[in-house]
């Protein structure tokens, strides 16, 4: 069964299996003591640190191994803004940061502080000199990642490096999806990452603290981990953490020039296979393994849920999944569609078989999911056919909304308009987007008298 989710977990590499059961025989002891058996855990220890320190670029006494990438990074955001409580109270992240870093920024609301997002463009990138114009006296820290966990854009972390230097701002990093392709650019102050996105354990994570940056780790502490991660070290699974991450980095530049391959393939065919769909993110600058697209007319949770019945797994940031129910914060920022959104990741010794049986399943499946939501077929408008029409899509869960509105455009004469009624929050952000693939004009929205919000669409095509 192709699994293609690797950007939410990848696969356990051969390299870190054979670690981490060498080391369960030789690791098991405290390496804080010093015995012998303590001695030779502290050997590994070091090792690994040393070994996860040269692929990150740091020096070992920066870098600290944590119980996982979330733990990382709300430790490295909360002892960083801590560290730096005396300069200000204010947090500035992007827009599109992963939940981990969002959370660190509610907490740091919830005490007082204050959050300032800077926007994205539409391939999910920020611009450096916006987040530059953001940086202001009182900001403490900024957070930026080195790509995108659900699109795959990679970010211009060494221009807003820069920008952060002059403006005396340290910079957090979340290189959880790229670390194990490359090393980030020079720049950062701070960095966080996650071992099992890289083929290693689950349950590993780092915080790299450059020297010189104040930091205050908040919390409970002990002698671990230079009092940054506190508890007894999982040390099997630290080192086959980083032995995989070594081993990973070793084959990067060649898996990623073959995979990169596959996806290429996957952008280009999707569109040509399935009519209404948009792929999201930079063409250009982004991760070598994995798209992403949206489908209109289609219930992202039911087209998963088909996907994984043909032998894929594959994620989704879609709105209309049974765990959230709202737009991923990523799509929405992005303002591209959220509705029927697929996630294709590939893991390392993704096969080329595999990506072309997925190519040939795929244009069936969206097209059941489609029937079976009763998605629109083109419309003639006849004489006599009114200027306006309105569509009650109260309670209706998107991609419903987005369905009614396709079906009757049709139905009104070009200059006619459209009004979907509609409380799904997805629906602000799906009606824009399809009226943009559409070629139809989005006039804007107003608070709807029977409730919920109306959403107005000019027939232009």
């Amino acid at each position: 069964m192709p699994y293609f989710d690797a950007a939410s977990a990848a696969p356990l590499h051969p390299v870190a299996r054979q670690a981490l059961l060498a080391s369960l025989d030789e690791g098991w002891a405290d390496p804080a003591r010093l015995y012998r058996e303590g001695r030779r855990a502290r050997l590994l220890l070091d090792a690994a640190r040393e070994a996860a320190a040269e692929a990150v670029g740091c020096r070992p006494d920066e870098l600290v191994f944590t119980p996982s990438g979330t733990r990382a990074v709300h430790a490295g955001v909360a002892g960083a803004l801590a560290g730096r409580r005396r300069v200000g109270d204010r947090l500035v992240v992007s827009a599109v940061e992963h939940s981990s870093v969002l959370h660190a920024g509610e907490a740091f609301t919830a005490a007082g502080g204050t959050v300032a997002e800077v926007p994205v463009g539409r391939t999910g990138a920020v611009d450096p000199a916006v987040f530059a114009a953001a940086l202001d006296a009182r900001t403490a820290l900024a957070c930026l990642q080195s790509a995108n966990h659900e699109v795959g854009t990679e970010q211009p972390v060494a221009e807003v490096a820069a920008a952060c230097r002059a403006a005396g701002v340290p910079l957090l990093v979340d290189a959880a999806q790229s670390l194990g392709w490359g090393p980030v650019p020079e720049g950062w102050s701070l960095l966080a990452a996650s071992a099992h996105k890289w083929g290693g354990p689950a349950g590993v994570g780092l915080l790299a603290v450059r020297k010189g940056v104040r930091f205050a780790p908040q919390g409970p502490s002990d002698e671990r981990e230079s009092g940054r991660a506190p508890g007894f070290e999982n040390l099997p699974a630290i080192v086959a953490a980083a032995a995989s991450l070594r081993a990973v980095r070793a084959e990067a530049a060649a898996e990623a020039a073959r995979l990169r391959g596959l996806v290429e393939r996957i952008r280009a065919r999707v569109p040509e296979l399935v009519p209404d769909v948009e792929v999201v993110g930079d063409p250009v600058r982004r991760l070598p393994h994995l798209v992403t697209f949206s489908c209109l007319y289609v219930d992202g949770e039911t087209l998963l849920a088909e996907l994984d019945r043909e032998g894929f797994s594959v994620s989704s940031g879609s709105s209309c999944t049974s765990s959230t129910l709202t737009p991923s914060h990523v799509l929405r920022a992005m303002g591209v569609l959220s509705e029927g959104n697929v996630r294709v990741s590939l893991p390392p010794g993704s096969s080329e078989e595999d990506v072309d049986r997925f190519l040939a399943v795929l244009p069936g499946v969206v097209g059941s999911v489609r029937d079976r939501l009763g998605a629109p077929r083109p419309a003639t408008v006849s004489a006599g056919t009114p200027d306006t029409l309105v569509i009650d899509a109260l309670g209706k869960r998107c991609p419903i909304p987005v369905i009614e509105l396709a079906k009757v455009i049709g139905d009104v004469p070009v200059g006619g308009t459209v009004t979907v009624l509609s409380d799904d929050e997805a629906a602000r952000l799906d009606i824009p987007a399809w009226c943009e693939m559409r070629g139809q004009e989005y006039v804007g929205e107003e608070v709807s008298p029977k409730g919920g919000t109306a959403y107005v669409v000019r027939r232009v095509a």
